[in-house]
């Protein structure tokens, strides 16, 4: 069994704490993982969220980890040398080690990121390039994969990091059946580059009828024109108000939804890439191909594959 292990450290992040408890520690039997919590000083570790969390298991519970979390804390300072040099230890002899959120600036403290790309919340960013120069941080990404470590972005980008662990141990079915479990998306798109979809306007919104209609006419070539028609108004004022109401323009909002809707093609059929271009309103499998590889940085067979276990 895998023996996963979360460092925590007072004031330690609730929430990111419980993203890898709620991944990792909650299996049916026979379980691919263990969980458990260690913190440098065992008995009651205060949280940013004004309750304490009880750990009975000291740095000792590090030794035997196959895989080290460590969720974010308050304030931001370098660990004290033990859990440095433990971080250090486990790293040594080929543990996975893993931050959530702010958690990078333990591992950042320990050394273990320098010469490396890593992710923190955006808000932290400025200030771990600042502390540890000799770390590439990159504050556009969900998370960092770079092998043996790996850092995710703010609080619920924990999650997406933890759900990408468990594809790589044990496959994207199992993962999605994870994902589906703790109701969020597989994988998540955004400045970010994984993948997520771009919702509908809230019901009872002035736009929510027609961005329904819109979905139910991927395949037809749909113009500003046509979709300020069935709205009831005039073409500038409809973009004017798509904007204000979604955050982007009528045009993007279809292309991300005809996009969507091939993702899906991909996931759940066996419909050719100029099909699914076809039935999806992206015309071609080559503007297939460049929608797909622009927005998510993979190809059409490397999307299917990952969902379906095969080529297309």
């Amino acid at each position: 069994m895998h023996r996963v292990v979360a460092l925590a450290l007072p004031e330690v992040v609730a929430f990111d704490l419980s993203i890898p408890a709620q991944v990792f520690g909650r299996w049916p039997e026979p379980a691919p993982y263990s969980f458990e919590v260690c913190t440098p000083t065992p008995g009651s570790v205060p949280t940013t969220t004004g309750y304490a969390v009880e750990v009975a298991r000291g740095l000792e519970a590090l030794a035997g980890a196959d895989t080290v979390v460590f969720p974010g804390y308050v304030p931001n300072v370098r660990p004290a040398g033990e859990v440095c040099d433990a971080l250090r230890v486990a790293a040594a002899r080929g543990a996975r080690m893993m931050s959530v959120c702010t958690g990078a600036f333990a591992l950042a403290g320990a050394g273990l990121l320098d010469g490396r790309s890593a992710a923190t919340h955006w808000g932290a960013a400025c200030e771990l390039a600042e502390c540890y120069p000799a770390v590439d941080v990159d504050p556009d990404v969900l998370y960092v994969d770079t092998g043996q470590i790996l850092t995710s972005a703010g609080l619920a980008a924990g999650i997406d990091l933890c759900i990408h662990v468990v594809r790589q141990d044990h496959g994207a079915a199992v993962a999605a059946a994870v994902a589906r479990r703790m109701v969020v998306a597989p994988y998540r798109d955004g400045g970010q580059a994984q993948f997520l979809t771009q919702p509908l306007p809230p019901a009872g919104e002035g736009l929510a009828g027609t961005c329904d209609w819109m979905v139910a006419h991927l395949a037809d070539p749909l113009t500003v024109e046509d979709m300020a028609r069935h709205a009831g108004w005039a073409p500038r004022t409809f973009a004017r108000r798509f904007l204000a109401e979604t955050g982007t323009t009528p045009l993007r909002w279809l292309a991300a939804q005809r996009l969507d809707e091939a993702r899906r093609l991909l996931e759940t059929t066996d419909l050719s890439i100029d099909q699914i271009a076809e039935l999806s309103g992206l015309g071609t499998g080559a503007n297939l191909r460049l929608h797909l590889s622009r927005r998510l940085g993979v190809t059409p067979t490397a999307y299917r594959r990952t969902f379906q276990g095969v080529s297309a």
